[in-house]
């Protein structure tokens, strides 16, 4: 059992390190385009504690909010200023927007990589058993750890996702189930129960109409798999939260599956991967103790810091004003055309937006507590 204590620190700083990264990419941009920075500093914008050193003109601080980071670039809204950010080149305003996005992308990247070098990779076509519900339909039927699913109703399973879907498709259906058990295929009868569906156990979590948990054994990743693998999944993560207003109009996403979910929000998610991965691992040493077959740990907490993070940098890509994404949208009119927006306009736009979005955090952040968004975990 995870203290909530435990999992409130881990989303404190996981949170914090991402927008710490978030505006460590704007600062080590704006060097390199050799525009002056006035202040790093360690926290949210608020009450200055005490300066840490001052390096080539950058005074590092510590504020009292201990929550990430910021820059302030010297001249940031006022081009009149030599030396600083609205009086560079568009180009190199452009690449110190960007940086800070593409910083908690190549987050992401690192730790979905790190994830399949923890995890490996799935070995295609062997799908085993790690996990049968007390009183399922699957316990009922004598189904066991560490059994080996080779078929159902006769049609081999070569992964998890297709005899989930086999599964569902049968619901209160009696299927056989052709088994692997310590090197003896064997068959076994059980019917999916969809009432099961509806229904949660002692720790909330929704049960499984079969009772199963399944996962495919892995194999160690290469290098190739495992940066290629962490590419891969963050560019995925990326155009589903793109696509998901798409998906909304479609009907094919439901609107609380798109629900955006506040500070509170997260914390509750944090509470449950931390859960699940302290249980699993609990687990895993308790069978590793009675040579019991030892059921695959879950990295759920990882997960969620790479979702997290990608979540992070496509927001603020998006060409809302106040985020650097609106803000490189207020940019290009002078790449295209030559001209700039006047920077009095842009800078009353930023204004506003700044202050609808706190408003919009700050509803997000309560319907959190009136109407709590329903964990994954």
């Amino acid at each position: 059992m995870a203290s909530p204590l435990v999992s409130f620190i881990i989303f404190f700083f996981a949170l914090g390190g991402m927008i710490f990264v978030h505006e460590f990419g704007h600062f080590i941009a704006a060097r390199w385009a050799g525009i002056e920075v006035e202040e790093f500093g360690f926290g949210l914008p608020s009450k200055k504690l005490f300066t840490l050193f001052t390096w080539q003109g950058t005074e590092f601080t510590v504020h009292a909010l201990p929550l990430g980071g910021f820059v302030r670039p010297k001249g940031e809204n006022d081009p009149n200023v030599p030396g600083g950010l609205a009086s560079a080149t568009p180009w190199k305003r452009l690449v110190v927007l960007f940086a800070g996005p593409l910083m908690n992308l190549l987050t992401a990247i690192i730790v979905f990589s790190l994830l399949i070098a923890l995890e490996g990779m799935p070995i295609p076509g062997m799908v085993n058993i790690t996990k049968v519900e007390e009183n399922s339909p699957a316990a009922q039927a004598g189904i066991q750890e560490g059994d080996r699913l080779l078929a159902i109703n006769g049609e081999s399973i070569d992964s998890p996702t297709t005899a989930v879907l086999f599964i569902k498709d049968k619901w209160d259906t009696p299927l056989t189930l052709t088994l692997e058990r310590n090197g003896e295929k064997i068959n076994l009868v059980a019917t999916p129960l969809s009432s099961r569906t509806k229904e949660t156990d002692a720790d909330g979590n929704a049960k499984g109409a079969l009772g199963i948990g399944l996962t495919s054994p892995t194999r160690p990743a290469t290098a190739l798999e495992i940066f290629g693998g962490g590419a891969t999944i963050t560019a995925l993560n990326a155009v589903m939260i793109v696509y998901i207003p798409v998906g909304l109009i479609q009907g094919v996403i439901a609107p609380e599956e798109a629900r955006v979910v506040g500070f509170k929000g997260m914390l509750d998610m944090f509470n449950g991967a931390v859960e699940e991965d302290v249980t699993s691992r609990q687990q895993a040493a308790a069978a590793a103790s009675t040579q019991a077959p030892v059921p695959p740990v879950t990295n759920y907490t990882l997960s969620l810091i790479g979702m997290l993070s990608v979540s992070l940098g496509v927001m603020n890509l998006l060409p809302i004003p106040a985020l650097d994404g609106g803000r490189i949208l207020f940019t290009l009119p002078e790449l295209l055309f030559r001209r700039r927006i006047p920077p009095e306009r842009e800078n009353l736009i930023n204004g506003v937006a700044m202050l609808l979005l706190i408003g919009l955090l700050l509803f997000v952040n309560l319907m959190d507590f009136i109407n709590p968004a329903k964990s994954p975990f």
